[in-house]
């Protein structure tokens, strides 16, 4: 594993300019991908935009400290996000839940997880999945957004057309940097052709606010159990297997006390949660990072940066981002995950005897089914290990 040899603690000495890309585009991913789902819950809630904004700083602060403090510890791209499965759920669940009693369900849920990571139980399952499985949900999760890269093209073909082919020239002659050059040519020519749209932004740093929980059964149950399930199968199962799909053998307990500790502490302030992130992690553990593994770390400590910069000013981040086209953030991201998919379905299949179960995990994750309110990551898991039982359980040798 790449923690064999632990050399002195280096973070500026091993940056690249690969590594601060890589963090800036995991963070725009994460923020991107489900900043909208907390505005729409907000307000569906009857939430204040003073509330709307400390949720964002609340979890943008507490992610920033988890993703630094933990990347630095154990030099790995820990990478850590808010659920955007939990975000969405909130749509349907918050309103009609007093604020108070919400925030009360959200400790709820990170006290369940804290009892997790406490007992080592997260651990010993997730040291059971086999490595193509793990290597399968991982190329899986990733397959559904690179795809988006086709949706893209529909919306903006000149523009994604450009980009790709700028990756494809970059990797060719300046790996490092194929996902630079697309990020800076999209971004020019998205001015070129009119599509960036900065009337609505306005710098405004956020404000917390602070709300004094309250418990009740009700709440614990519609939204506080819910969140829990989710953010178990949906965020901290994929985002540990991402992890040790690329090599990092990280100890899971530490990183699930440590989010769910912050969480309870940010909580007050509106923070449903922060967790293991997949897709972001994924784009910092991968070679397009730093070409060598043990400095990828500075990529995930570079998105705890700007998630820092983002939470400060988190009442003005709806508007940066709607004035990037779709289409630009779309195949940005999609373009940072190509070489993740490529090592996932690699070692997924790397494996002849559990060949059909990693396909068979990668399938149903790629799939996006969700089945009695848990997402797909977590079904792929359960097929996968299935299908691996049926086909090889009992047999000895090869």
């Amino acid at each position: 594993m790449l923690d064999a040899q632990r050399p002195r603690l280096r973070p500026l000495a091993d940056t690249s300019m690969s590594a601060v890309v890589a963090g800036f585009i995991a963070m725009l991913t994460g923020y991107t991908s489900s900043l909208v789902l907390m505005f729409q819950a907000g307000q569906a809630a009857g939430l204040s935009a003073g509330q709307i904004s400390s949720w964002i700083w609340a979890l943008s602060i507490g992610m920033a400290v988890t993703c630094i403090g933990l990347s630095l510890r154990y030099r790995a791209p820990v990478m850590v996000a808010w659920s955007t499965p939990g975000a969405a759920l909130l749509v349907t669940s918050l309103p009609g839940v007093p604020y108070s009693e919400a925030i009360g369900a959200y400790i709820v849920c990170s006290a369940l997880i804290l009892v997790c990571g406490l007992t080592g139980s997260f651990d010993r399952i997730m040291r059971r999945i086999p490595g193509s499985i793990a290597a399968a949900l991982l190329a899986g999760v990733l397959f559904k957004i690179a795809l988006e890269i086709c949706v893209a093209a529909e919306q903006q073909p000149l523009l994604v057309i450009a980009m790709l082919f700028t990756y494809l020239l970059g990797k060719r002659l300046q790996p490092r940097y194929a996902v630079l050059g697309a990020l800076v040519v999209g971004c020019v020519l998205a001015g070129v052709l009119g599509l960036l749209n900065f009337s609505q932004f306005e710098l405004q740093l956020a404000t917390p606010e602070w709300t004094t929980p309250s418990f009740s059964i009700a709440a614990a149950i519609s939204i506080g159990i819910p969140l829990f399930i989710v953010a178990m199968a949906s965020q901290n199962l994929p985002g540990m297997a991402v992890l040790r799909a690329n090599g990092y053998d990280v100890p899971a307990s530490p990183l699930l006390n440590t989010t769910s500790l912050v969480s309870i502490l940010m909580a007050p302030f509106g923070s449903h949660g922060i967790h293991m992130a997949a897709i972001s992690a994924a784009i910092c553990a991968g070679p397009e990072a730093h070409e060598d593994p043990r400095k990828r770390y500075t990529a995930a400590v570079w998105c705890g940066v700007f998630y820092g910069i983002a939470g400060l000013f988190g009442a003005t981040l709806a508007a940066l981002f709607a004035a990037l086209p779709k289409a630009l953030i779309l195949s940005v991201a999609a373009l940072a995950l190509f070489a993740s998919i490529i090592g996932g379905l690699t070692q997924a299949m790397g494996e002849p005897r559990e060949r059909e179960a990693a396909l068979i995990t990668f399938l149903v994750t790629a799939s996006g089914m969700t089945l009695f309110g848990v997402g797909s990551a977590f079904w792929g898991i359960v097929a996968g290990l299935l299908t691996l039982v049926l086909l090889n359980g009992g047999k000895r040798g090869a």
